[in-house]
């Protein structure tokens, strides 16, 4: 069963990535144009025709988005407790907590998802990445900025910026006023394109974000947030599924999902930030590399037992 699982699930996913990893080191691809591609066009259209067309109801996502923010104040509170028992400065313990709280719901998650619950894994799953979306450039940017001296309004501004956000709110919009966009030739086609694209583009897309990661000799050091990150967050989705009433192929995606590598895009804004670029760099790079075991232990273990 864990070879199946392996081979059916997990496997796939690195085959992307890899492929994403052996183009960069031949041709050493833009990784910003990628970034762009994946955040400003693919994901948005992914977002808005999920969103647009799911037959998930509104209180179903709303405690779905409950669950992920759940999920992600336990993390930054065993974060806190790790570094404090480590004697971590501030800006070590900024670092740990985003590199637990923040976990690779796009690139990452909507792949090994849509492989392991073909049906109910997507619909579900755009909702954790909406909620981490929004978070990553609000209070994942208040915690890089607090670690890195960062001040001012000006933080909020990404936030605004987010062409997810804006593709989310169409689609509510289009969900509430029932307008028929499925029917509009011209608009949707493009869409389903882009959206279709997704998870071939974002798996090679983080194979080319690990590709030009340098977690210099880290390991050592990331070790607590590498343990938080994808032992503990299984374990705690575990008993949050029932705190939150989830049952069935629900409560399994969400725990599965909660297993999934630290998210890059963490990385990319404690450079900006000015926070421990070095330490999330590693997270980022050691989480991915060992999520190839625990990601199929814990898929199977789901598979074998709910």
């Amino acid at each position: 069963m864990l070879l199946t699982v392996f081979l059916q699930i997990c496997l796939p996913i690195f085959v992307l990535a890899g492929l994403g990893w052996l183009l960069d080191r031949r041709w050493s691809l833009d990784l910003k144009t990628m970034v762009k591609l994946n955040i400003n066009l693919v994901v948005p259209a992914f977002i808005f025709v999920r969103v647009a067309t799911s037959e998930l109801e509104g209180a179903m996502a709303m405690r779905v988005m409950g669950f992920t923010l759940s999920i992600m104040a336990a993390m930054f509170l065993l974060g806190e407790l790790a570094g404090r028992l480590r004697g971590d400065d501030l800006r070590r313990r900024r670092a740990l907590q985003l590199s637990a709280m923040f976990y690779n719901s796009g690139n990452y998650g909507l792949p090994l998802l849509a492989l392991a619950y073909p049906t109910d894994g997507p619909v579900v799953q755009v909702f954790v990445l909406l909620t981490m979306n929004v978070t990553t450039f609000s209070i994942g940017l208040l915690i890089a900025s607090s670690g890195g001296g960062y001040k001012g309004w000006r933080m909020w501004l990404p936030v605004l910026r987010q062409t997810s956000l804006w593709g989310v709110a169409l689609a509510l919009a289009v969900r509430g006023f029932e307008i028929p966009v499925t029917e509009w030739t011209w608009f949707w086609v493009p869409l389903t394109y882009l959206a279709n694209a997704m998870i071939g583009l974002a798996l090679v897309t983080l194979g080319v974000q690990l590709s030009q990661t340098r977690p210099g000799r880290m390991l050592g050091q990331v070790s607590p947030s590498l343990a938080i990150r994808l032992v503990g967050g299984p374990l705690i989705a575990f008993g949050l599924v029932h705190a939150f009433g989830f049952s069935g192929n629900t409560a399994a995606i969400l725990i599965l999902g909660a297993g999934v590598p630290t998210a890059v895009n963490i990385s990319l804004l404690a450079h900006e930030f000015k926070a421990d670029h070095a330490f999330l760099a590693a997270a980022v790079f050691y989480s991915t590399l060992l999520s190839m075991a625990t990601v199929t232990i814990v898929a199977t273990l789901l598979r074998l037992f709910w």
